[in-house]
């Protein structure tokens, strides 16, 4: 190639000069988009019952509820959970089903994203801090929701269970607990196994829902005017109960029953035996709710302010978006994070905690720092 002619003065032409690079400008972050489409879905919702007739979720909490701070580990219980941590960091595959000698498949960025910090201590606490036992029962959860089929669970396919409004998360308690409505008096479909699933998938709606340092939920059992056969058979009783204790563990706050009819106290006579002792204590039978919920964002059919009226075609498109929201931006923080098992989910919620991996490099430049200056590291303090 010939070099360019140069002009009188030996210059190249103007034209012949390369351009200096456009400045590109900086695009915005995932982590941002992502919370930026969040703020503006909540900003969309409704806050309380002043905001008139409630055909779609509350977006957040009411200032004054506040989440019950969690008691410091100790010693031993930062040991069994690093314990735990190591031995679940270790998993390569998980098994698909539950049957003996199942095949194995690698384990997902959703399996390992699940595998949070707080998820690892309920199940410590669940099992009475038996780490082998904690890390057994996390590898069957794993198991369960491959084998359960959760992605299947889409908000299409759950759509018709919840048309009539059977059950609602609207509000959260006093302790900013997102509360989940179980009103059977709406039941609109045969018995079947998408009834089961669809509790599931508002489980884990509920569980999008949940803000910073909040890891429970509040169940309000409304059973005013349930007709014979709309309740759940002992059958549907028996699996509930035995999903919610071995797959979501640590995960109820309270239970508040209310409206209970004479023949509907056999049938929970009939499942208690079934219900773990601590589970048993968290449950509430007809109180006045505006203890537990604030009048403000509790259902005026359970003694709240709240006039909320179901459209299905307001109520579940926005919650899902929501929820949706949510999860994207939970997602592009555990990305951010470096896509760590036993991520803290106060940081991944988008609250003031730093990410486990920020966590850990201001741990080691105040180590070195110690080191530099010939003093001895303070005492640490562990926290749950």
């Amino acid at each position: 190639m010939s070099a360019p002619a140069e002009s009188a003065n030996g210059s190249v032409p103007p034209s012949d000069v390369p351009e200096p690079p456009v400045e590109q400008q900086p695009t915005e972050q995932p982590v941002a988009q992502a919370r930026q489409k969040q703020q503006e879905i909540e900003h969309s919702l409704p806050q309380s019952a002043a905001d008139g007739v409630i055909q779609k979720p509350f977006a957040l909490p009411l200032e004054s509820a506040r989440p019950v701070a969690a008691a410091p580990l100790t010693a031993k219980e930062q040991a069994d959970y690093e314990s735990v941590l190591k031995a679940v960091s270790a998993w390569t595959t998980v098994p698909t089903t539950s049957a003996k000698n199942a095949p194995t498949e690698p384990i997902t960025d959703e399996e390992r994203m699940f595998l949070t910090r707080e998820c690892l201590l309920r199940y410590l606490r669940a099992t009475k801090w038996n780490v082998k036992e904690a890390v057994d029962r996390l590898q069957r959860t794993l198991t369960w929701r491959r084998e359960y089929g959760l992605l299947k669970l889409t908000p299409e396919y759950i759509s018709i269970e919840n048309e009539t409004g059977k059950q609602v998360i609207l509000g959260y308690d006093i302790n900013a607990r997102p509360c989940l409505y179980l009103l059977p008096k709406n039941q609109n479909t045969e018995r079947s196994d998408r009834q089961l699933e669809h509790l599931v998938f508002m489980l884990e709606r509920v569980i999008d829902l949940m803000g910073p340092d909040q890891e429970t939920l509040a169940l309000v059992v409304n059973l005013n005017e349930t007709k014979s056969g709309q309740n759940a058979s002992v059958s549907q009783g028996k699996q509930t109960l035995h999903i919610l204790q071995n797959h979501y563990p640590e995960r109820l706050g309270r239970a508040l029953v209310i409206n209970v009819p004479f023949m509907i106290w056999g049938f929970f006579k009939l499942i208690t035996p079934f219900i773990d002792p601590l589970t048993r204590q968290k449950l509430k039978f007809n109180e006045d709710l505006r203890q537990h919920v604030p009048p403000e964002q509790l259902m005026n059919a359970a003694g709240g302010d709240v006039e909320f009226k179901y459209d299905h075609s307001q109520y579940w498109p926005a919650l899902n978006q929501l929820a949706e929201a949510r999860r994207t931006a939970y997602r592009e923080r555990w990305i951010q994070g470096g896509k760590r098992i036993g991520e803290h989910e106060n940081y991944l919620k988008g609250g003031p905690d730093a990410s486990l991996s920020e966590t850990e490099q201001g741990a080691s430049d105040l180590a070195q720092k110690m080191e530099t200056l010939g003093v001895d590291a303070p005492e640490a303090t562990v926290t749950a």
